[in-house]
């Protein structure tokens, strides 16, 4: 059998995720905090017919052998964490990350840590996320607040009516020595994992974390200009590799054709 008929496959299973990667990050194209992803690829074994510098009859020594590859294959698929823009939304209670950093979120019993700065005020006036769960350390509002300022340093301030302060808190960020490592839980969601490392607490501003922006929320870091690029490339390399196939397949043709 053609080698290079298994060799093609894989280059179309490669270029298969890589299409699944780039829908996702387009998928989420307008998600609060989300951040892209992108495949990453390498070789696979070689069959080393001749290897190089291997001596001939004569002495000689041969520059660069004879190595067929066979074919590609996925071996991660990374987060990018790179900043996305801000959209301003005049609610007190949304906030966006500039730099590092992560909110943490208390979902059930498990910590979970997020980009996405959507909050709100629950019934018992703690400041939750979309889905309900607290932020953590937990912030609580007094009823009687009607204006809460949350400076670029975490620092929470409410106060009442007549100007008087009511409470003030702070909010804490959360890093990690290799955000690329973190476990997607999907909902804008991650939890740490052995190559993540652990979680390294810092006050907005301090010890490499970013600030927090009050009234905004930090838009996907996805161009979907180049994701479409992406696509193209994708799309024609899977084709290409199709082509061999196909090719291939042609050879094997003429070849069975052959009468002696």
């Amino acid at each position: 059998m053609i080698r290079s008929l298994w060799t093609a496959s894989t280059g179309m299973s490669a270029q298969q995720t890589n299409m699944d990667v780039i829908a996702h990050n387009l998928a989420n194209a307008n998600t609060t905090g989300f951040k892209r992803s992108r495949g990453n690829f390498e070789d696979l074994m070689y069959q080393i017919v001749t290897p190089p510098g291997a001596e001939t009859s004569d002495d000689n020594t041969i520059p660069d052998g004879i190595q067929i590859g066979m074919g590609a294959k996925t071996v991660s698929v990374s987060k990018i964490f790179t900043q996305g823009s801000f959209t301003q939304t005049e609610n007190a209670y949304d906030m966006g990350i500039e730099g590092k950093g992560f909110f943490k979120i208390l979902r059930g019993e498990e910590e979970v840590y997020t980009r996405a700065g959507s909050f709100k005020v629950d019934s018992e006036g703690y400041i939750v996320d979309s889905g309900g769960n607290r932020l953590q350390p937990e912030i609580s509002i007094p009823d009687e607040a009607v204006s809460v300022d949350i400076d670029a340093g975490g620092k929470v301030t409410a106060v009442d009516a007549s100007g008087k302060v009511l409470s003030t808190q702070q909010i804490n960020l959360y890093n990690f020595p290799n955000p690329a490592g973190l476990l997607s839980l999907g909902h804008n969601y991650f939890i740490p994992t052995e190559a993540s490392g652990e979680e390294e607490e810092a006050q907005p501003g301090s010890d490499g974390v970013g600030t927090l922006l009050q009234g905004y929320l930090e838009s996907s870091n996805v161009n979907v200009v180049e994701e479409m690029v992406n696509m193209i490339v994708s799309q024609r390399a899977y084709e290409a590799n199709s082509k061999i196939i196909k090719t291939t397949d042609e050879m094997l043709q003429i070849a069975n054709n052959v009468k002696a």
